[in-house]
């Protein structure tokens, strides 16, 4: 009987804990968290759905409908691909590469962190919220 209590208490602070959100963000894509060489970093990177974005050596880049995390409602719909161009950035830490690109004229800008699946780069970021249940986008090297 005690087990009955036990097992309809964890259901409810179950319900209660979906209530309010998810009970743990989406995983991370498959990968190792990696540092990338500035060579590996400048090339063009596709999200699997048609959007691009090309890193280039000189710190600036393009991008044509590519996903991120722009959270950007004063500026239309919120967290849309997004096409443009920019500047770039990457910083090391902890192992693993982050960058940033910065959409001119300074308005919007989105993170993206480095995973190493076997000879696979990637590039990820939660779009939204994690807690909202949003999804990923991932970017991978695009070769040829």
């Amino acid at each position: 009987m005690r087990s009955y209590r036990a097992l309809w208490a964890l259901v409810a602070v179950v319900s209660a804990c979906a209530g309010c959100g998810r009970l743990a963000p989406p995983p991370v894509p498959d990968g190792e968290p990696t540092e990338l060489p500035h060579r590996r970093m400048t090339t063009v990177w596709g999200d699997g759905k048609g959007g691009v974005l090309k890193l280039k050596p000189d710190g600036t880049f393009t991008a044509e409908r590519v996903c991120g995390d722009y959270d950007i409602d004063a500026f239309g719909p919120k967290n849309e691909p997004r096409s443009g161009s920019g500047t770039w950035k990457a910083d090391d830490w902890k192992g693993q590469t982050s960058i940033t690109v910065f959409y001119d004229p300074g308005d919007v800008d989105s993170g993206y962190e480095a995973l190493r699946e076997g000879r696979t780069s990637k590039l990820w970021t939660y779009v939204g919220d994690p807690d909202d249940g949003h999804s990923l986008c991932v970017l991978t090297e695009r070769h040829g």
